[in-house]
């Protein structure tokens, strides 16, 4: 998989959203591309987006699920076999709450603390669906780093909002 530079926060944000294109357009949820980078040499070790994985998933889930399956482990699994730092990038902050019933992507990042120790995000969540987003509270309680990528919120929020109904006037 690919390499960054150090701190070139906007390229892999960047590269996220060029995931997130691929999400098929939903008026139900929000398109969303997400990456987890191994913080000591900025390699990408796993990618995904929202619908990529059969079941509803999010881009982060996508993510965890595809790179527990390189481990042979289950996601859960995944908090005991990796070791090294990882910084999560996920064009739109992770959810705290999914009306599916499905576990929050919170709270997958959350049981993997002990290795996601960072998170960038390009938007926050609209309150389209659940209103105000806690999840950003929730990571920094527990040590997780939070901050935004700033300079792409208008791409991000066009890619993740097609196929959603317009407004009423």
């Amino acid at each position: 998989m690919a390499t960054f530079a150090k701190d070139d926060h906007v390229s892999i944000m960047r590269h996220a959203l060029s995931l997130a294109t691929q999400s098929p357009p939903q008026p139900t949820n929000f398109r969303v591309g997400a990456i987890l980078v191994k913080l000591d040499d900025n390699t990408i070790t796993a990618e995904g987006y929202t619908l990529e994985c059969p079941g509803n998933t999010h881009a982060e889930e996508s993510c965890l699920i595809k790179l527990a399956e390189r481990h042979s482990t289950s996601e859960e699994g995944l908090s005991e076999v990796m070791s090294s730092p990882h910084a999560l990038y996920t064009t739109m902050e992770p959810c705290f709450k999914r009306l599916s019933g499905k576990m929050p992507c919170v709270e997958r990042v959350l049981r993997q603390k002990n290795w996601i120790t960072k998170v960038y995000v390009g938007v926050q969540e609209p309150e389209t669906f659940v209103g105000e987003n806690t999840g950003r509270r929730m990571l920094e309680a527990v040590g997780i780093e939070v901050q935004q990528v700033p300079g792409l919120e208008a791409e991000i929020l066009q890619i993740a909002t097609a196929g959603h109904l317009a407004p009423e006037a």
